[in-house]
């Protein structure tokens, strides 16, 4: 088993690649931007149920800086470069979101490269893929990609896309014997390890503490963090990976209603103050005006899309669980943690 270098990780995706990486026998280095995260990351994994002790190794690394990456790449044989800004709100300017998104991602690509890696799996998104389009009736797959100038498309999409977009330029302009496999992850839910959880997890803390008066009429796509986690690594070994990107999605796209309709239905009274009541999308404007959490989702009110994960299925044998599993395995997460309004 080689070495495998994972950046971010002390994110929710990057945690859990850690912990597969380490049940199948890696030895892992991850980034971080200050030595202060290793408690943290340690802690995140001892709550997986792992001990790594001297299999787990640190590198201090910053996005938006050249310093220390050649040093973090050193001796591995394969890169999951995880690690990308998703703030829960809009940035003051685009470039906040998008300068290190493809910056970051050519400075691991770059070092990467001069150090000899193998294979670089980037996590991207399916932000990258299904925005800035009129409404399509068929699922989105892999050969879809998000266009940057649409109308209505977030600094975020935006910023995975230009990031990815930028990572297969690098690589067949100058990428010489490296290989890119790239995972563009619907919303990512699932058992979280600590209190530096993604946005879409943030969704499930505000419906189940009574935070949010109702539904907006908002639909994305749900996939488990662990089966995220688990694609990575198929991605990573898989001959057929090479070139390739593949949509994280399990089942149907899935409306806020759809969710807490599941929190209420699983959970019981752990679920009390999960509201079920379907927002106007005037109101939701309203509500806009004065959070701009909210703002972010005002694009995609009411707008209906889907995406398949076939072929991950298909070429690296990927089988994620229900969406409805992932959705319950968060908010039980949350509240084992303590991370709920008692």
């Amino acid at each position: 088993m080689g070495k495998v270098l994972v950046t971010g990780g002390s994110g929710f995706i990057g945690s859990h690649c850690i912990l597969q990486l380490l049940a199948a026998g890696h030895e892992v280095r991850t980034t971080v931007r200050s030595p202060q995260r290793e408690a943290a990351v340690r802690a995140m994994l001892r709550q997986g149920g792992a001990e790594p002790g001297e299999r787990l190794s640190f590198a201090v690394a910053d996005l938006e800086r050249d310093a220390g990456w050649p040093e973090a790449v050193a001796g591995c044989d394969h890169v999951l470069h995880v690690a990308s800004p998703f703030p829960p709100t809009l940035p003051k300017h685009e470039d906040e979101l998008i300068v290190p998104a493809r910056e970051g991602a050519l400075r691991v690509l770059r070092a990467a490269c001069d150090a000899g890696v193998r294979r670089v799996v980037l996590t991207s998104s399916f932000a990258a893929v299904g925005y800035g389009h009129p409404p399509q009736a068929a699922a989105f797959d892999e050969t879809g990609w998000t266009d940057p100038a649409g109308v209505d498309v977030q600094p975020y999409a935006k910023s995975k896309t230009l990031a990815e977009r930028a990572a297969w330029d690098f690589i067949a302009r100058e990428g010489g014997a490296l290989e890119l496999s790239v995972v563009n992850p619907v919303g990512v839910f699932g058992p979280v390890l600590g209190p530096d959880y993604s946005t879409s997890i943030l969704l499930v803390q505000r419906l189940l503490d009574g935070a949010m008066p109702g539904c907006p009429k908002l639909s994305f796509g749900v996939v488990d963090v662990r089966d995220v986690a688990d694609l990575h690594l198929r991605a990573m070994t898989d001959p057929a990976a090479k070139g390739e990107r593949f949509l994280a999605v399990a089942g149907d796209f899935m409306s806020i209603h759809d969710i807490a309709t599941v929190l209420k239905r699983r959970l019981g009274t752990s679920a009390r103050k999960v509201p079920t009541l379907q927002l106007p999308n005037w109101l939701v404007r309203l509500a806009a005006l004065r959070d701009p959490a909210v703002k972010q989702i005002l694009p995609e009110l009411g707008k209906r899309k889907n995406a398949t994960g076939a072929k991950a299925q298909r070429m690296l044998g990927w089988l994620p669980r229900s969406a409805e599993e992932a959705v319950v395995a968060t908010a039980e997460s949350l509240a084992k943690l303590g991370l709920l309004k008692a």
